[in-house]
């Protein structure tokens, strides 16, 4: 029972910290390319990792174990970074938070496939439901719409989901926090070159809401997060700590209004309330 509870408080913390990214990454793109900012986050991140997994003295992880690293880090390290970055620089962040919605329905769909299990007939209508009002908002929502910004995000809402069940999957042995700090690791020589590539051209100019931007998805979106997140997984199970992911959207637009000062109309809000519901529907069938 006190695992459980410890998992539930953990999980949300990770929540209410990855609800800051959008909007973090909103600001810091207004001063830096996406590359750069996806790049940086994770040089940045990996360099603490690697250092609490040295001063920690964690084993290395397994051969076995290097293929799910490689997709935790494919899917939450450059995949959603890098899309979302992206996507921010044709939508708002509170149009883009809509679309987080969708993904604790990824990662149940991803926890199916790389599970096996057999969900029953109503979390497929569920789930058909709540993509069809994201993509129902999508495309109705006036000038606010960007087919390009909207398909960036879902793909990103895809690849974060693998990212996520796989993470969580492996966290089962590797360990929470562990998982995060290897994947970064792993992917930080791609990253640095990247990095390096993609360098602003001069420093000057850069206003410093970008550089909080870039500091906020470096530590606690990168890496504080998913401690918290993977942690409160494996101490209170996928399928329970899972649906917390479905308090995020609304975590995100109240960050988006206070802090970017972006319009939330009644459209995003019901939008976002309908999906949670249709997403909590197919969670309760996924099993």
């Amino acid at each position: 029972m006190k695992a459980s509870m410890e998992g539930w408080g953990s999980g949300l913390l990770g929540v209410i910290i990855f609800s800051g990214s959008l909007p973090a990454t909103r600001i810091a793109v207004s001063d830096f390319s996406p590359l750069f900012l996806t790049s940086a986050r994770a040089v940045i991140a990996a360099l603490l990792a690697a250092a609490l997994l040295f001063v920690l003295r964690q084993p290395r992880p397994g051969l076995g174990d290097l293929l799910s690293l490689a997709l935790v880090a494919l899917g939450v390290v450059i995949g959603f970074p890098l899309l979302t970055a992206l996507a921010l620089q044709y939508i708002t962040s509170a149009h883009s938070i809509v679309f987080i919605g969708m993904l604790p329905l990824a990662t149940a769909i991803f926890g199916v496939l790389r599970g096996g299990e057999r969900p029953r007939l109503p979390f497929w209508l569920f789930s058909g439901l709540g993509s069809a009002m994201v993509v129902g908002f999508a495309l109705t929502f006036g000038g606010e719409v960007s087919v390009t910004g909207d398909l960036l995000m879902i793909a990103a809402i895809i690849v974060c989901g693998l990212g996520y069940a796989e993470g969580a999957k492996l966290s089962r042995t590797l360990g929470g926090w562990q998982v995060i700090s290897w994947a970064l690791v792993l992917s930080l020589p791609l990253m640095a070159v990247i990095a390096m590539i993609t360098l602003p051209d001069t420093w000057q100019g850069i206003n410093t809401p970008s550089w909080i931007g870039l500091a906020y998805v470096s530590v606690f979106s990168m890496l504080v997060g998913f401690v918290f997140w993977y942690r409160g997984l494996a101490l209170g199970g996928i399928a329970a700590v899972g649906q917390l992911q479905l308090l995020q959207p609304f975590f995100g637009l109240l960050l988006a209004a206070s802090l970017l000062h972006e319009q939330v109309s009644v459209t995003m809000v019901v939008t976002a309330l309908a999906v949670v519901l249709c997403v909590a529907g197919a969670r309760k069938f996924a099993g």
